[in-house]
């Protein structure tokens, strides 16, 4: 039994009590700084490769993104299932079921760990083939592509570990070993890279490399630490029941991440389209709109959690506040970013390469896009809170036919019968979104908020 002089110690965060914009923040600010070193990862690798490799090597790392999102996304469905019933016990204050939920999550973690590594390996030159990645690229993306996947693991149980400790209201500790980890990173590419001369390659381990030690302080911390999640590794094991729980949740959520990452596949087909060049800037475009999602993906983690221990402790209305103030909270955050990027777009893409015509194609991406990603803020944020509500099917079904089968209609059409150009290509991005966005509000709206009317 816990003592209230534990609870004062503990890192967890109990959500269901006080200020909701206090509590949103608080979670999400350490969970969004994290995020940013989490991207960092891949980023420096692209400024590096871009910088003093090639740009043929900065459009092999750019272009694999596509690939490795499927499995990584995939994962993080179950992560978001789990995270969501870690998050009801905890609420509910069901501390053996928590304990049963956390064994049964990093079992099966480990068992993905060997599937999709296997799956990751084997398909890269197929995956490859399938986006007519152009004969410049294809060798430095099978390079960097088969790396990655051999050092797939530490990055799953990183997430999975992180994931474990979100549910709970704890985001501080993970930022730390992030900053670490991202830091050595950085180091890595630059000995690999500048010091040894390994290209490609050096990129490749320096980032599995750091991510191994991510994943082993997380594990370190599950095992030692004394508080209401720790793991215990004698108690490994599948519960059937929780582990149908969490896919009922995740597995929905994993379904959509893995068909729009391969539906985004044919994006990047189209964009191969224009040459190794537009390959380039459209990578550089996708690192700096990956951080601008990082406030508005952190603040959606915050309602999913937020919302499930409030569900899990009964509080609807709160859950239901909690829900406006972080959609409110991501929009403005949102917005601001955007100005910025938007002013200074040439410079952004210059970080990546100092090639004109990079330059070129990367600000013409951020200036066509990069303020429609408020309707996606508010996309991500809705669907967030939804899945805290244990209602994963509807931001999947939305998703997938706004993501993933209007932009692939729209695509068909405007480079069939309209123009094949790189701005119309582009622009398939905030033609999913702004859709998505009108038929999620709507959803929300008639299942819950009317019913509540």
């Amino acid at each position: 039994m816990r003592t209230s002089k534990d609870r004062q110690n503990s890192t967890v965060r109990d959500m269901t009590d006080g200020s909701i914009i206090k509590q949103i923040l608080v979670f999400s600010l350490p969970l969004m700084f994290g995020n940013i070193f989490q991207m960092l990862y891949n980023t420096v690798d692209s400024i590096v490769v871009g910088n003093y490799v090639s740009t043929q090597a900065l459009a092999a790392v750019g272009s694999t993104t596509m690939i490795t999102n499927m499995l990584v996304f995939f994962f993080n469905g179950f992560s978001v299932g789990a995270g969501v019933i870690i998050s009801r016990f905890f609420g509910a204050k069901e501390t053996a079921r928590l304990h049963k939920a956390i064994e049964t999550t990093m079992t099966a973690t480990f068992i993905f760990c060997i599937i999709l590594t296997i799956l990751g390996v084997a398909g890269v030159k197929p995956m490859l083939r399938f986006m007519a990645t152009p004969d410049d690229v294809f060798a430095d993306a099978t390079t960097y592509l088969t790396i990655y996947f051999l050092g797939f693991s530490g990055l799953l149980i990183y997430n999975m570990g992180s994931g474990i400790l979100r549910a709970v209201g704890d985001t501080v500790r993970p930022l730390y070993f992030l900053i670490l980890t991202s830091m050595m990173n950085i180091a890595l590419d630059l000995f690999f890279v500048r010091g040894l001369h390994t290209g490609i390659e050096g990129v490749a381990y320096a980032t599995i490399i750091s991510q191994f030690v991510s994943a082993i302080l997380i594990v370190m911390l599950l095992l030692r630490s004394k508080d209401v999640y720790r793991l215990s590794l004698r108690d490994l094991g599948l519960d059937r029941d929780i582990l149908k729980l969490i896919f009922m949740v995740g597995l929905p959520t994993g379904i959509q991440s893995v068909i729009t990452a391969f539906s985004n596949i044919f994006v990047q087909s189209y964009i191969n389209f224009f040459g190794s060049s537009c390959m380039a800037g459209w990578s550089s475009y996708n690192k700096l709109d990956s951080f601008i999602m990082l406030p508005m993906s952190s603040i959606a983690m915050a309602a999913t959690t937020f919302v499930s221990q409030n569900i899990g402790a009964g509080k609807i209305k709160r859950a239901d506040e909690g829900t406006r103030v972080s959609i409110g909270l991501g929009v403005t955050v949102t917005a601001a970013i955007a100005l910025v990027l938007y002013i200074f777009a040439r410079p952004a893409i210059r970080l990546f390469s100092a090639e004109e015509a990079v330059i070129e194609y990367g600000s013409l991406f951020i200036h066509a896009n990069v303020f429609f990603l408020i309707f996606n803020c508010i996309n991500h944020t809705l669907a967030g809170a939804l899945r805290g509500r244990g209602d994963s099917k509807g931001p999947m079904v939305i998703m997938l036919s706004t993501f993933v089968a209007l932009r692939q209609i729209y695509l068909f059409t405007v480079t069939h019968y309209v123009a094949n150009t790189p701005f119309l290509v582009g622009f398939g991005y905030p033609v999913g979104w702004m859709s998505c966005c009108l038929v999620e509000i709507t959803y929300y709206y008639l299942k819950y908020r009317s019913k509540k009317a």
